[in-house]
């Protein structure tokens, strides 16, 4: 997830606010670029052409195993769709990584659409013939996925489903599997009872929801995602405060929470308890689970730029505050002794709070306007003791940022070009529960 760099100190390159910037490797370029991207989804400083064009020029410059490495983790931990396909794209591209493109392709495959998806984008500059070992990689992929699944993804567009099969020459594991193959050929498969099909098939929205929330038929974040959706229908409140309550919160992201509650603001209340049930299996119980907790006094510092208030992509209501606070919210968790600070034009120490709360307290503590963290690094190094200082930013700093006294880490929520956070820093890209998973790793081993 990350590493200690010694860096280059004399670069003259700088971030997007001309901050000093460090020159890096080829390697932690790629990971900088993909591990916060939705891919050709524009940022506050750059457009996502722009992005994935780095992604494609920096591929064949880095070893095909860091970059089928990547595409794993990328997909496997950061939950990232679009750009691990990408990457698989790049290296069929070039002689020296094809020979790991097949077994890449068949790991980062995990849902049945991306199997399309992938084609699309390997078609994406032009129709061209697919390669042997891409070929190979969807042919492997293609048995993972049952009758359910091949239903739920059977989608319109340029590129089908069954345009895939027919490419890759799969093979089905048994007969069973040959006549669901043949069912989906002749567009012959049930369509799935999901909340897609429910409200395109032209039923009362509130009906359909309401029958979808008694069956309990919606996952986690389709219940996140659609709350808006719920409460311009009408739903009956209690059914989706029931749902809240009972929701299987192991695999989602405070973050999730927070922006569904930007939206659905009269189910904050239960937004908030199913947050703190999805914390609290972040193993909180020091007397359980003590190896788990970080030990000593942690200061949390959140950037509240203004650069941290655009959207995470083009169709989505949440910004990289959201990323930004959610992981101030577990942090303050998880944390033997946790003290919360904001930076932008300045440092504002937040009060202790935890959940929404601390949420509010972060985005009140001052102005969304400038970034100075070099000023609010070197401000706590003088005025505060700490044992670590994990600072969540999109790396977009005004000033220079001095080295931490004590472990030091930068977890960066965007994939600008240059960044801060090198040198004795410990960077960490993205924004999944992983990068906190990789904190308590590294000081385990150390």
């Amino acid at each position: 997830m990350a590493r200690l760099n010694l860096l280059n100190l004399n670069s003259m390159l700088r971030t997007h606010e001309g901050a000093p910037a460090r020159n890096i490797s080829t390697e932690l370029q790629l990971r900088r670029s993909v591990l916060a991207c939705l891919l050709w989804e524009s940022q506050f400083y750059e457009d996502g052409v722009e992005i994935a064009g780095r992604i494609a020029e920096l591929v064949p410059k880095v070893a095909v195993e860091k970059v089928a490495a990547l595409a794993v983790e990328a997909r496997g931990k950061m939950k990232l769709r679009h750009v691990p396909l990408l990457l698989v794209r790049e290296m069929a591209r070039h002689a020296t990584h094809r020979k790991l493109v097949a077994e890449t392709l068949a790991q980062v495959i995990q849902r049945a659409d991306e199997l399309a998806e992938f084609v699309a984008i390997y078609w994406k500059d032009g129709r061209v013939p697919l390669s042997a070992q891409v070929k190979k990689g969807l042919a492997a992929a293609f048995p993972k996925f049952d009758a359910y699944a091949l239903a739920k993804y059977d989608r319109g567009g340029p590129v089908k489903l069954r345009d895939v099969l027919f490419l890759a020459h799969a093979k089905p594991r048994d007969e069973a599997q040959a006549e669901v193959w043949k069912r989906l050929i002749a567009g012959e498969l049930t369509a799935p009872d999901t909340w897609e099909v429910a409200l395109s098939s032209g039923a009362d929205k509130r009906e359909a929801w309401e029958r979808l929330l008694r069956e309990q038929k919606l996952g986690a974040l389709a219940l996140l995602r659609n709350l808006r959706n719920m409460r311009e229908a009408g739903v009956d409140e209690s059914l989706v405060l029931a749902a809240l309550r009972e929701m299987n919160t192991a695999r989602v992201l405070p973050f999730r929470f927070l922006a569904a509650a930007r939206y659905a603001p009269q189910w904050e209340e239960a937004l908030e308890q199913a947050m703190l049930k999805c914390i609290a299996s972040q193993d909180k119980t020091q007397e359980k689970l003590r190896g788990n907790v970080l030990l000593g006094k942690t200061i949390v510092l959140v950037d509240v730029s203004g650069s941290m208030t655009a959207p995470l992509s083009q169709r989505s209501e949440m910004q990289r505050t959201d990323a930004a606070y959610g992981l101030a919210v577990l942090l303050r968790e998880i944390g033997e002794k946790v003290a919360v600070f904001s930076f932008s034009d300045k440092l504002a120490e937040v009060p202790a709070r935890r959940g929404f709360a601390l949420r509010d307290a972060i985005d009140a503590s001052q102005r969304h306007n400038s970034t100075q963290l070099g000023h609010a690094v070197d401000e706590l190094n003088q005025k505060h003791g700490y044992d670590r200082l994990i600072v969540i930013t999109d790396e977009q700093a005004h000033d220079s940022v001095p080295a931490p006294r004590g472990k030091g880490y930068v977890i960066n929520v965007a994939s600008y070009k240059n960044g801060v956070g090198y040198g004795k820093w410990t960077h960490i890209d993205g924004w999944s529960e992983s990068v906190v998973e990789y904190i308590r790793e590294l000081e385990r081993a150390q």
